[in-house]
């Protein structure tokens, strides 16, 4: 436990949980997306169902699909902010099995047309957990560099990306690989000590058996 367990993240109230924690959530599937967010189907679950209204759970996820960060006062006017700008959000409520009490599922839709589906709980003094992309079972926190790496499972994919990763001086911090089933689609979540240059981005977009990467840098202010 450190002192930001103890007094919570700098934020705009009332919760560390249903409100800071929701904002990153929102930030971490913006950058997750790696596009301009257009619309939003946002189901709230367990608690965040229950209590989220009270504590402007709605307004933070919306700020952080907008690229707000936990401390921008413009999260009290985020919904109004989301309708000028043109981002269509749909919220409603749903009973996800297994899930951890403060959970959302979004799927959202980029400016360009891509989307993603994910899972993601709050879990905690402002602290966040991607649990599930695309229907793929993760679970990584946004809170060190980190590189999702969709991919077709098969022998070597694995050994290739480390191999580039090392080659541009790049030390993982933690690391692993979710699938449906074997020969089928797969992801890396690795975690890494230094930022990732956009070169190697770049470079892994270009292998084989490797479809769209993305990078997660970590949010810049104190958790």
């Amino acid at each position: 436990m450190d002192l930001f367990d103890i007094i919570g993240p700098v934020m705009v109230g009332p919760s560390s949980s249903h409100t800071a924690g929701a904002a990153r959530i929102g930030l971490a599937i913006r950058r997750i997306l790696c596009d301009e967010p257009v619309s939003a189907d946002i189901a709230l679950s367990g608690s965040f169902a229950a209590t989220g209204a009270g504590h402007g759970t709605d307004r933070a996820l919306a700020a952080g699909l907008m690229g707000m960060h936990p401390d921008d006062l413009r999260i009290r006017d985020s919904l109004a902010i989301a309708a000028e700008r043109g981002l269509e959000l749909h919220f409603s409520q749903s009973d996800i099995p297994r899930a951890h009490p403060n959970s959302v599922f979004i799927r959202v839709t980029g400016r360009s047309g891509r989307s993603v589906n994910v899972l993601a709980a709050s879990v905690g003094a402002g602290r966040i957990e991607v649990r599930r992309i695309d229907g793929l079972d993760v679970n990584f926190s946004c809170e060190q560099p980190t590189l999702l790496i969709p991919h077709k499972d098969g022998p070597g994919c694995v050994a290739r990306v480390t191999r580039m990763l090392s080659e541009s001086g790049l030390n993982i911090a933690g690391m692993t690989v979710h699938r449906r089933q074997r020969g089928g689609m797969a992801i890396m979540v690795i975690e890494t000590d230094e930022p990732v240059p956009p070169t190697l981005l770049h470079a892994l977009a270009t292998q084989p058996d490797i479809h769209d990467p993305r990078y997660i840098e970590p949010p810049k202010e104190s958790i």
